[in-house]
Protein backbone atom coordinates (compact mmCIF):
# COMPACT_ATOMS: atom_id res chain seq x y z
CA UNK A 1 0.00 0.00 0.00
CA UNK A 2 1.40 3.38 -1.01
CA UNK A 3 1.82 6.38 1.27
CA UNK A 4 -0.83 8.92 0.33
CA UNK A 5 0.64 12.40 -0.12
CA UNK A 6 -1.81 14.69 1.67
CA UNK A 7 -1.58 17.89 -0.38
CA UNK A 8 -4.34 19.59 1.61
CA UNK A 9 -2.54 19.09 4.92
CA UNK A 10 0.82 20.21 3.52
CA UNK A 11 -0.80 23.23 1.85
CA UNK A 12 -2.38 24.32 5.14
CA UNK A 13 0.99 24.06 6.90
CA UNK A 14 2.75 26.12 4.21
CA UNK A 15 -0.07 28.69 4.18
CA UNK A 16 0.38 29.19 7.92
CA UNK A 17 4.07 29.93 7.31
CA UNK A 18 3.15 32.38 4.51
CA UNK A 19 0.59 34.07 6.81
CA UNK A 20 3.38 34.61 9.37
CA UNK A 21 5.51 36.24 6.64
CA UNK A 22 2.60 38.52 5.73
CA UNK A 23 2.24 39.58 9.39
CA UNK A 24 5.98 40.37 9.53
CA UNK A 25 5.67 42.51 6.37
CA UNK A 26 2.62 44.30 7.77
CA UNK A 27 4.69 45.21 10.84
CA UNK A 28 6.92 47.10 8.37
CA UNK A 29 3.89 48.84 6.82
CA UNK A 30 3.83 46.54 3.76
CA UNK A 31 0.84 44.45 2.64
CA UNK A 32 1.27 42.02 -0.29
CA UNK A 33 -1.43 42.41 -2.94
CA UNK A 34 -2.79 40.03 -5.59
CA UNK A 35 -5.24 40.88 -8.35
CA UNK A 36 -6.97 38.21 -10.45
CA UNK A 37 -8.52 39.06 -13.83
CA UNK A 38 -11.38 36.70 -14.71
CA UNK A 39 -13.04 36.75 -18.13
CA UNK A 40 -16.43 35.07 -18.69
CA UNK A 41 -18.51 32.69 -16.61
CA UNK A 42 -16.75 29.34 -17.20
CA UNK A 43 -17.53 27.03 -14.25
CA UNK A 44 -14.06 25.62 -13.43
CA UNK A 45 -12.45 29.07 -13.70
CA UNK A 46 -15.05 30.50 -11.29
CA UNK A 47 -14.22 27.75 -8.76
CA UNK A 48 -10.45 28.22 -9.11
CA UNK A 49 -10.73 31.98 -8.65
CA UNK A 50 -13.01 31.60 -5.62
CA UNK A 51 -10.51 29.19 -4.00
CA UNK A 52 -7.64 31.60 -4.74
CA UNK A 53 -9.58 34.47 -3.20
CA UNK A 54 -10.40 32.47 -0.05
CA UNK A 55 -6.74 31.44 0.35
CA UNK A 56 -5.57 35.04 -0.13
CA UNK A 57 -7.98 36.31 2.54
CA UNK A 58 -6.96 33.50 4.93
CA UNK A 59 -3.28 34.41 4.57
CA UNK A 60 -3.92 38.15 4.88
CA UNK A 61 -3.13 39.35 1.36
CA UNK A 62 -4.80 42.35 -0.20
CA UNK A 63 -6.97 40.51 -2.72
CA UNK A 64 -9.02 41.78 -5.65
CA UNK A 65 -10.93 39.98 -8.43
CA UNK A 66 -11.70 41.92 -11.61
CA UNK A 67 -14.54 40.26 -13.53
CA UNK A 68 -15.10 40.89 -17.23
CA UNK A 69 -17.82 39.60 -19.60
CA UNK A 70 -16.85 36.88 -22.09
CA UNK A 71 -17.09 39.43 -24.94
CA UNK A 72 -14.65 41.91 -23.37
CA UNK A 73 -12.27 43.33 -25.98
CA UNK A 74 -8.63 42.35 -26.02
CA UNK A 75 -7.71 46.05 -25.78
CA UNK A 76 -9.77 46.54 -22.60
CA UNK A 77 -8.09 43.55 -20.97
CA UNK A 78 -4.61 44.76 -21.96
CA UNK A 79 -5.40 48.24 -20.59
CA UNK A 80 -6.52 46.68 -17.29
CA UNK A 81 -3.24 44.76 -17.04
CA UNK A 82 -1.30 47.96 -17.70
CA UNK A 83 -3.19 49.70 -14.90
CA UNK A 84 -2.20 47.00 -12.41
CA UNK A 85 1.38 46.87 -13.73
CA UNK A 86 1.60 50.52 -12.59
CA UNK A 87 -0.28 50.04 -9.30
CA UNK A 88 2.19 49.57 -6.39
CA UNK A 89 -0.57 48.15 -4.16
CA UNK A 90 -0.63 44.94 -6.22
CA UNK A 91 2.57 42.86 -6.34
CA UNK A 92 1.02 39.94 -8.23
CA UNK A 93 -1.19 39.88 -11.35
CA UNK A 94 -2.90 36.72 -12.49
CA UNK A 95 -5.06 36.32 -15.60
CA UNK A 96 -7.23 33.23 -15.19
CA UNK A 97 -6.84 30.91 -18.20
CA UNK A 98 -8.31 29.83 -20.57
CA UNK A 99 -9.39 33.06 -22.27
CA UNK A 100 -12.12 33.37 -24.95
CA UNK A 101 -10.98 32.60 -28.51
CA UNK A 102 -11.04 36.25 -29.66
CA UNK A 103 -8.31 37.19 -27.15
CA UNK A 104 -4.67 36.37 -27.92
CA UNK A 105 -3.48 34.51 -24.81
CA UNK A 106 0.19 35.01 -25.62
CA UNK A 107 -0.26 38.77 -26.03
CA UNK A 108 -2.04 38.95 -22.67
CA UNK A 109 0.67 36.96 -20.84
CA UNK A 110 3.37 39.15 -22.44
CA UNK A 111 1.58 42.28 -21.22
CA UNK A 112 1.99 41.34 -17.54
CA UNK A 113 5.05 42.85 -15.85
CA UNK A 114 7.34 39.77 -15.45
CA UNK A 115 8.08 40.82 -11.85
CA UNK A 116 4.34 40.68 -11.08
CA UNK A 117 3.76 37.42 -12.98
CA UNK A 118 3.13 35.23 -9.92
CA UNK A 119 1.77 32.40 -12.11
CA UNK A 120 5.19 32.01 -13.78
CA UNK A 121 3.83 31.91 -17.35
CA UNK A 122 5.52 35.00 -18.80
CA UNK A 123 8.10 33.91 -21.45
CA UNK A 124 10.85 35.73 -19.51
CA UNK A 125 10.08 33.71 -16.37
CA UNK A 126 9.84 30.46 -18.31
CA UNK A 127 13.19 31.33 -19.92
CA UNK A 128 14.77 31.95 -16.51
CA UNK A 129 13.47 28.57 -15.34
CA UNK A 130 14.83 26.79 -18.40
CA UNK A 131 18.20 28.56 -17.95
CA UNK A 132 18.36 27.31 -14.36
CA UNK A 133 17.97 30.72 -12.67
CA UNK A 134 14.24 30.82 -11.82
CA UNK A 135 12.49 33.81 -10.25
CA UNK A 136 8.83 32.81 -10.54
CA UNK A 137 7.84 29.21 -11.32
CA UNK A 138 4.54 27.82 -12.66
CA UNK A 139 2.63 27.02 -9.48
CA UNK A 140 1.61 23.40 -10.06
CA UNK A 141 5.13 22.06 -10.76
CA UNK A 142 6.48 24.20 -7.91
CA UNK A 143 3.90 22.68 -5.55
CA UNK A 144 4.85 19.16 -6.67
CA UNK A 145 8.51 19.86 -5.89
CA UNK A 146 7.46 21.00 -2.40
CA UNK A 147 5.63 17.66 -2.00
CA UNK A 148 8.79 15.72 -2.90
CA UNK A 149 10.72 17.81 -0.38
CA UNK A 150 8.15 17.41 2.44
CA UNK A 151 7.93 13.64 2.01
CA UNK A 152 11.72 13.30 1.57
CA UNK A 153 11.38 11.64 -1.83
CA UNK A 154 14.82 11.21 -3.41
CA UNK A 155 15.00 12.55 -6.99
CA UNK A 156 18.73 12.46 -7.85
CA UNK A 157 19.53 9.67 -10.28
CA UNK A 158 15.87 8.57 -10.55
CA UNK A 159 14.08 8.01 -13.86
CA UNK A 160 11.14 10.40 -14.16
CA UNK A 161 8.40 10.27 -16.79
CA UNK A 162 6.02 13.17 -17.31
CA UNK A 163 2.88 12.41 -19.31
CA UNK A 164 1.84 15.78 -20.72
CA UNK A 165 3.84 18.55 -22.42
CA UNK A 166 2.00 21.79 -21.60
CA UNK A 167 3.78 25.04 -20.69
CA UNK A 168 1.72 25.04 -17.47
CA UNK A 169 2.80 21.63 -16.10
CA UNK A 170 4.73 19.26 -18.36
CA UNK A 171 7.63 21.38 -19.64
CA UNK A 172 8.37 23.32 -16.41
CA UNK A 173 8.05 20.08 -14.40
CA UNK A 174 10.72 18.52 -16.61
CA UNK A 175 13.14 21.39 -15.95
CA UNK A 176 12.58 21.31 -12.19
CA UNK A 177 13.21 17.56 -12.09
CA UNK A 178 16.32 17.98 -14.25
CA UNK A 179 17.59 20.63 -11.83
CA UNK A 180 17.09 18.06 -9.04
CA UNK A 181 19.30 15.59 -10.98
CA UNK A 182 16.54 13.23 -12.15
CA UNK A 183 16.73 11.70 -15.63
CA UNK A 184 13.64 13.02 -17.38
CA UNK A 185 11.45 11.85 -20.26
CA UNK A 186 8.39 13.74 -21.52
CA UNK A 187 5.61 11.65 -23.08
CA UNK A 188 2.44 12.83 -24.79
CA UNK A 189 -0.50 11.73 -26.96
CA UNK A 190 1.77 10.69 -29.84
CA UNK A 191 4.16 8.59 -27.67
CA UNK A 192 4.27 4.92 -28.69
CA UNK A 193 4.23 2.07 -26.15
CA UNK A 194 3.40 4.53 -23.38
CA UNK A 195 2.53 1.94 -20.73
CA UNK A 196 5.84 0.11 -21.27
CA UNK A 197 7.74 3.41 -21.04
CA UNK A 198 5.88 4.33 -17.85
CA UNK A 199 6.78 0.99 -16.25
CA UNK A 200 10.45 2.05 -16.34
CA UNK A 201 9.80 5.24 -14.34
CA UNK A 202 10.67 5.64 -10.66
CA UNK A 203 8.66 8.89 -10.67
CA UNK A 204 5.52 9.34 -12.76
CA UNK A 205 3.82 12.74 -13.16
CA UNK A 206 0.53 12.57 -15.05
CA UNK A 207 -1.06 15.72 -16.51
CA UNK A 208 -3.09 14.84 -19.60
CA UNK A 209 -6.69 15.56 -18.62
CA UNK A 210 -8.13 12.08 -19.22
CA UNK A 211 -9.93 10.47 -16.30
CA UNK A 212 -8.47 7.18 -14.98
CA UNK A 213 -6.12 6.98 -18.00
CA UNK A 214 -3.18 5.52 -16.05
CA UNK A 215 -3.88 1.98 -14.83
CA UNK A 216 -1.79 -0.61 -13.01
CA UNK A 217 -0.10 -1.68 -16.25
CA UNK A 218 1.67 1.72 -16.34
CA UNK A 219 3.25 1.32 -12.90
CA UNK A 220 6.65 0.05 -11.84
CA UNK A 221 6.22 -1.39 -8.31
CA UNK A 222 7.46 1.18 -5.81
CA UNK A 223 7.07 4.15 -8.18
CA UNK A 224 6.08 7.62 -6.95
CA UNK A 225 2.87 8.66 -8.74
CA UNK A 226 1.78 12.32 -8.95
CA UNK A 227 -1.70 12.87 -10.42
CA UNK A 228 -2.31 16.41 -11.73
CA UNK A 229 -5.62 15.52 -13.41
CA UNK A 230 -8.92 17.18 -12.49
CA UNK A 231 -11.76 15.55 -14.44
CA UNK A 232 -15.47 14.93 -13.89
CA UNK A 233 -17.03 11.52 -14.56
CA UNK A 234 -20.55 11.03 -15.98
CA UNK A 235 -22.02 11.63 -12.50
CA UNK A 236 -20.04 14.83 -12.00
CA UNK A 237 -17.66 13.23 -9.47
CA UNK A 238 -14.09 14.53 -9.44
CA UNK A 239 -11.44 12.08 -10.64
CA UNK A 240 -7.78 12.23 -11.56
CA UNK A 241 -5.85 11.01 -14.61
CA UNK A 242 -4.73 8.00 -12.53
CA UNK A 243 -6.97 5.09 -11.57
CA UNK A 244 -6.27 5.45 -7.85
CA UNK A 245 -7.81 2.14 -6.73
CA UNK A 246 -5.66 0.15 -9.20
CA UNK A 247 -2.42 2.10 -8.82
CA UNK A 248 -2.27 2.87 -5.08
CA UNK A 249 -1.33 -0.71 -4.02
CA UNK A 250 1.70 -0.65 -6.38
CA UNK A 251 2.99 2.86 -5.65
CA UNK A 252 5.38 3.85 -2.85
CA UNK A 253 3.82 7.35 -2.77
CA UNK A 254 0.70 8.63 -4.55
CA UNK A 255 -1.37 11.83 -4.63
CA UNK A 256 -5.15 11.56 -4.37
CA UNK A 257 -7.72 13.64 -6.29
CA UNK A 258 -9.01 15.77 -4.65
CA UNK A 259 -6.75 16.80 -1.69
CA UNK A 260 -3.57 16.21 -3.65
CA UNK A 261 -1.88 18.60 -6.08
CA UNK A 262 -4.72 21.18 -6.29
CA UNK A 263 -4.30 22.80 -2.84
CA UNK A 264 -0.53 23.03 -3.40
CA UNK A 265 -0.99 25.00 -6.65
CA UNK A 266 -2.95 27.73 -4.85
CA UNK A 267 -0.50 27.72 -1.93
CA UNK A 268 2.49 28.34 -4.21
CA UNK A 269 0.62 31.19 -5.89
CA UNK A 270 0.20 32.83 -2.48
CA UNK A 271 3.84 32.22 -1.57
CA UNK A 272 5.09 33.67 -4.86
CA UNK A 273 2.91 36.76 -4.36
CA UNK A 274 4.64 37.34 -1.01
CA UNK A 275 8.06 36.71 -2.60
CA UNK A 276 7.23 39.19 -5.38
CA UNK A 277 6.21 41.73 -2.73
CA UNK A 278 9.53 41.28 -0.89
CA UNK A 279 11.47 41.83 -4.13
CA UNK A 280 9.46 44.91 -5.13
CA UNK A 281 9.28 46.54 -1.70
CA UNK A 282 12.53 45.45 -0.03
CA UNK A 283 14.76 44.72 -3.03
CA UNK A 284 15.35 41.11 -1.94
Amino acid sequence: MGTIINGKELAEKLQQQTASEVKALEAQGIRPGLVVLLVGEEGPSQIYVKNKQLAAERIGLRSKVMRYPADVSELELLEAIETFNDDPAYHGILVQLPLPKHIDEEKVLLAIDPHKDVDGFHPLNLGRLFAGVPETIPCTPYGIMKMFEAYEIELAGKRALIIGRSNIVGKPMAHLLLAADATVTIAHSKTKNLAALAREADILVVAIGQGNFVTQEFIKPGAVVIDVGMNRDANGKLQGDVNFAEVEPLASFITPVPRGVGPMTITMLMQQTVEACRRQELGE
